[in-house]
């Protein structure tokens, strides 16, 4: 039996009351990130209101627009979100071989599932771009262009070890995304032929050219 006029049970304890505890900001962006990119999926950009975003995740439209005052805004931080899917910089120096290190950091390990979802949602990006300047524009500036520059700081402190022998890092970075990404992300004729399994074999052989071009060379002892 509760007390109503006291807020407890007749035991003592004490009656929940009011609203259910708020998330801290940063998980409630979180999870209105996952929920919008599978309404992207769904609709497109295009078809991807604030309205329906904010139906979808059960907030108000004023919760939505205090964290995210734009579309644009919420889809450049979903941009740079799934930048880490297929980038995962910077990373903890954990001492791995170089060849092992570039493929953690182009998660070549992700199972087949993530890795479909994560690819789908860069191909209709990029297809969406060529409608929308504004997707464009947060494709450069939060993913290709933030994805080269850490690229190019990690491969730049590869070479002040010796692990790399010295070469324009910038220049590095964008060689080798071009090489991982152009079988992991581009559609070249043939390629929707070829397995999750082939793909990541031919990333790594990338990784491996890529580093046999940069490979310190030393002398035979």
């Amino acid at each position: 039996m509760i007390d109503h006029d006291i807020g407890t049970s007749t035991d003592g304890a004490a009656r929940s009351r009011g609203r259910p505890k708020q998330r801290p900001d940063s998980e409630e962006r979180q999870r209105i990130l996952g929920i919008a990119c599978d309404l992207f999926l769904d609709v497109g950009y295009g078809g991807t209101t604030m309205d329906a975003v904010a139906a979808r995740c059960g907030i108000s439209k004023k919760t939505l627009y205090r964290l995210f005052p734009a579309k644009t805004d919420l889809f450049k931080a979903m941009v740079a979100d799934h930048r880490r899917t297929m980038l995962a910089l910077p990373r903890p120096d954990d001492a791995l071989p170089t060849a092992e290190a570039l493929a953690a950091i182009f998660r070549l390990d992700i199972d087949e599932t993530e890795n479909r979802q994560r690819l789908a949602f860069i191909r209709l990006a990029v297809a969406d771009a060529d409608r929308y300047p504004e997707i464009g524009e947060a494709i450069a500036l939060e993913g290709a262009q933030a994805a080269l520059r850490l690229l190019a700081q990690w491969l730049a402190v590869q070479q002040a070890r010796g692990a790399l022998r010295p070469f324009p890092p910038e220049a590095a970075a964008r060689m080798l995304m071009d090489m991982v990404f152009s079988v992991m992300v581009k559609r070249y004729p043939g390629d929707a032929l070829m397995t999750s399994e082939q793909r990541v074999g031919h990333a790594r052989r990338c990784i491996e050219v890529f580093l046999t071009g940069l490979a310190e060379r030393r002398e035979a002892a």
